[in-house]
């Protein structure tokens, strides 16, 4: 789940829209500056050539002071004055903008269902009739750009990324003497059980987070579809192709409730889980001592973690990827996010260098300085990461085989942000089975 929705901002997304294809190459990758035949022209038509660049986003505050200063070295190289103006109402605001043809240059999508919406109005420009296809997706985490992929071709590049498929610990961990990177879920699994044997919940574990209750459970869940049967499935579940209660789904469940349900495995056990808000989860792992030990949670937790760790973050805490399953998908799957930019003005040449510059590795040095960016390029250089347990987390998600979009993002908000997360605290409290849920969640799917 993204950012903005946990912060209460509800979007939006398409049914039936979402076509994923497991082909990494575009189709109907065109020339700059030509017709596609289907209504696309890049660089043709009308220009303004004002050298002034109008950026939309979700993002204020401290983020937007730092993409800010991500892009003065641009502008002054290049001569483009970028406006950029943001909204917590993004997604309402920019398909407003698009009915009343007052779009801006450019738009920064938090999540891609509403990039997907605007491919299907043809409100916004296919990368390939501007960007280096090839060349972009060589250097991006594998699989990044599936998640802006309508009808076979790409409507948006990245420009940020979240990591999610990150197990967090306390630096009292390492004083057991157990392994600090786990290969499999299974040995995880084993790793929980002698943490367990010592009387101690090996997970810290909390899902409570106000009118989204029930979302950080959702994040389990595709983790585990992902690593138990692959971003082909995955892609699958998530555009509806197979049903939300098929096997495959329960099972993952099933998975999930072996970890989250089995007595003694978290701190408080299910009532807890319920209790507890994601953000405050590992804090009983900084006490003395350590109440659990393990929190699978998503890069931006960091800020969240108490104060004297966030000041030590390197000494304090230390980090693995959420392994594979033994017996599942053959390789190392990444869960994650970002925001996605998108070009609404391809007539514009200056808007097409800002494109250029915001999804290539040179963008994002200064912002990666202050903390709280991650380039989704693998050829980014990690040393503008202000410390290390962010380049780990980095090189976690360059490293990995395969990046798939939060799923409850990619699913029509009624499921991703209404009935997914109300079956987790159904099937977290116990009220239903693993079977019973996905029934619910599947019955209650837009038709």
């Amino acid at each position: 789940m993204s950012r903005l929705r946990w912060r209460g901002v509800l979007a939006a997304t398409v049914v039936l829209t979402l076509t994923m294809s497991g082909c990494l190459q575009d189709p109907k990758r065109q020339t700059a500056g030509g017709s596609d035949g289907q209504g696309w022209v890049a660089g043709g038509g009308t220009t303004d050539g004002d050298k002034k660049v109008t950026i939309f986003g979700a993002f204020g505050g401290d983020e937007k002071a730092a993409f800010e200063a991500s892009l003065e070295k641009f502008e002054a190289e290049s001569g483009i004055d970028v406006e950029y103006a943001n909204s917590d109402d993004f997604t309402t605001l920019i398909k407003t903008k698009i009915r009343s043809g007052d779009t801006p240059d450019i738009g920064l999508y938090p999540q891609p269902g509403g990039l997907l919406e605007a491919a299907a109005e043809q409100a916004i420009q296919p990368i390939d009739t501007y960007l280096d296809y090839d060349a972009l997706d060589s250097t991006l985490v594998p699989g990044f750009l599936e998640a802006a992929r309508y009808k076979g071709r790409v409507y948006g590049a990245p420009m940020r990324m979240a990591v999610k498929s990150i197990v967090w610990y306390p630096a009292s961990y390492k004083e057991l003497g157990l392994n600090q990177e786990p290969k499999t879920m299974q040995e995880l699994a084993g790793i929980s059980d002698q943490i367990k044997q010592g009387g101690t919940a090996p997970w810290c574990l909390g899902v409570e987070s106000d009118a989204a209750t029930g979302w950080p459970g959702t994040d389990w869940i595709e983790e585990i579809v992902l690593r138990m049967y692959g971003p082909d499935v995955y892609d699958q579940w998530t555009s509806h192709q197979i049903p939300f209660n098929d096997e495959r789904i329960v099972k993952a469940f099933e998975e999930f409730g072996r970890i989250a349900l089995t007595e003694g495995n978290v701190y408080g056990g299910s009532q807890g889980i319920l209790a507890t808000n994601f953000g405050t989860t590992m804090n009983p792992a900084f006490e003395e001592p350590s109440k659990c030990y393990f929190m699978r949670q998503g890069n931006f937790v960091a800020s969240m973690l108490p104060k004297e760790v966030q000041d030590n973050l390197d000494t304090a805490v230390g980090t693995f990827a959420y392994p594979p399953y033994e017996g599942g998908y053959d390789g190392k799957p990444m869960l994650g996010g970002g925001d996605i930019a998108g070009l609404f003005n391809g007539d514009d040449p200056d808007a097409i260098e800002v494109m250029k510059f915001l999804t290539s590795d040179q963008f994002g040095a200064e912002w990666a300085k202050a903390g709280g960016w991650l380039s989704p390029h693998k050829t980014f250089d990690v040393s503008n990461y202000p410390n290390e347990t962010t380049r780990r987390i980095a090189e976690m998600a360059t490293s990995a085989t395969v990046f798939r979009y939060d799923g409850s993002d990619l699913m029509p908000n009624a499921i991703g942000g209404g009935t997914f997360w109300t079956g987790m605290v159904d099937f977290l409290s116990g009220a239903k089975t693993a079977e019973q849920v996905t029934t619910d969640i599947e019955n209650s799917w837009p038709r």
